[in-house]
């Protein structure tokens, strides 16, 4: 059967598509969604000053708001009503993946399976809504204090304001996380990933033109422009090496008896991959370093400065404390995430109950030893490359002004995401083609 599947899998060709027709409809209503997405990115949140907040957002667009634009595809650049994307959605599920490591019922709703997932899921959902009305509320209250040469930026501020844009903008974040879970079981690939990948890639054309249009003014040489396009290319190309590579460990199973025949005795393999943590380290590492930039940034709109002020100037982009620190952040979450998506002692357990070992290494506790110790150098390796990968684009940011779109997290969402995508449709394609070959089989079964 293996041999069968790596067959057809190798034949799979794009063609196949036209013939598949549940994938068609899957993927066509995949770009349909993604498009309503598109369509609600730029429908503004009421009383807001469209000038006044362009001119507030370019100054500002160093901090998290312009990591934070990146991920909405720019809605928080025009203040849409979906300016919070579905960052609030992701950051309660990290949370929630978190807390089950160390709330013993939460752990034991996760081991329920179908059922605690479900009301795991429900937790995760309150979650969202509290994060974003914390969030939406923190951004009325931010943009009511805020004054341009235009003006204020907000045309009507006051209690009706901030209730308005709170229940749009948990509004929209609710719209876009029942959306993802639609693509999720309608469409193709995960939903949520999607839904980024298409706010970072549609804003990938105006950040190509602003880099062109940079060129022409001679602010770039033509020579750092066909260096970055090599570079972008060199770098989609190591992550999507590493993304794929895999460190395969063989899981051997027993024979036994059943009557008079004999079963079992194969090998197979447990698949570990290089970078566990997938891209949650650089988000939050970048997340994190960035909040000193923009509330130094609105204390400089009120004409104030302290310590924030200080720390910010040393923690600016390319500066070298910022790339220390962003650098020991991403080791630390690789590690952090690493051991709450993976648990070595649960897996060696898994095994065991199954009848499964490690060839050479004994079940139970020592099993758990040998993943753990397989894990920590995979991590170690996933890590060095994480922070290259982050860094060498930090640098391009700050000394040669690119557009905060070539950044590194960007390009890891887009080429992971990608990935995953592609090895889903793969995944349809396969199960279509054997559903013909069942057809067939059953054709000629009924001509005999």
């Amino acid at each position: 059967m293996a041999s069968a599947a790596e067959q057809l899998a190798s034949n799979l060709n794009w063609g196949a598509i036209g013939r598949a027709t549940e994938l068609k409809k899957r993927l066509w209503f995949t770009l349909g969604a993604l498009v309503v997405f598109r369509f609600g990115a730029y429908i503004p949140v009421p009383g807001v000053d469209p000038a006044a907040l362009a001119e507030i957002f370019a100054q500002n667009a160093g901090g998290i708001a312009g990591l934070l634009d990146v991920f909405s595809g720019g809605s928080i650049g025009r203040m849409s009503i979906l300016a919070l994307s579905i960052m609030p959605y992701i950051s309660a599920s990290i949370i929630m993946q978190i807390l089950t490591t160390v709330v013993p019922t939460l752990e034991a709703l996760k081991k329920e399976g179908e059922a605690g997932r479900k009301k795991i899921n429900q937790y995760t959902r309150y979650g969202t809504v509290i994060l974003a009305a914390f969030q939406a509320y923190a951004i009325s209250a931010g943009l009511e204090s805020q004054i341009a040469t235009a003006g204020p930026v907000v045309i009507d501020p006051g209690v009706f304001f901030r209730f308005v844009t709170v229940v749009t903008l948990v509004g929209g974040t609710l719209f876009l996380m029942w959306l993802g879970e639609q693509i999720t079981a309608r469409g193709v690939g995960n939903g949520i990933s999607l839904i980024i990948f298409a706010g970072i890639v549609a804003a990938l054309p105006g950040a190509l033109i602003q880099t062109l249009e940079l060129g022409r003014t001679g602010a770039l040489s033509a020579l750092f422009i066909i260096a970055l396009i090599v570079g972008v290319a060199a770098v989609v190309a190591v992550v999507v090496f590493v993304e794929t590579a895999q460190r395969r460990i063989v899981v051997q199973y027993p024979k036994r008896q059943v009557g008079n025949r004999m079963y079992g005795g194969e090998a197979s393999h447990l698949p570990l991959k290089i970078n566990t943590a997938g891209v949650i380290p650089p988000i939050f590492a970048s997340s994190l370093l960035l909040f000193p930039a923009t509330i130094a940034s609105f204390q400089g709109n009120t004409g104030e400065a302290g310590w924030v002020q200080w720390i910010a100037t040393w923690l600016g982009h390319g500066q070298p404390l910022y790339l220390l620190s962003y650098v020991g952040l991403i080791v630390f979450f690789c590690f952090f995430y690493t051991t709450v998506v993976f648990n070595p002692v649960d897996t060696a357990d898994n095994l065991k109950k199954n009848g499964g070992f490690v060839p050479g290494i004994r079940p139970g506790k020592n099993t758990a030893e040998y993943l753990e110790y397989i894990l920590n150098r995979l991590t170690a390796v996933g890590a060095l490359y994480l922070s290259a990968v982050c860094i060498l684009p930090e640098l391009l940011i700050a000394r040669g002004g690119v557009p905060f779109y070539f950044g590194g997290t960007s390009l890891l969402i887009v080429v992971s995401v990608t990935l995953d995508t592609v090895t889903q449709v793969q995944s349809h394609l396969l199960a279509h083609q054997y559903e013909g070959l069942i057809k067939k089989a059953r054709l000629r079964g009924k001509a005999r």
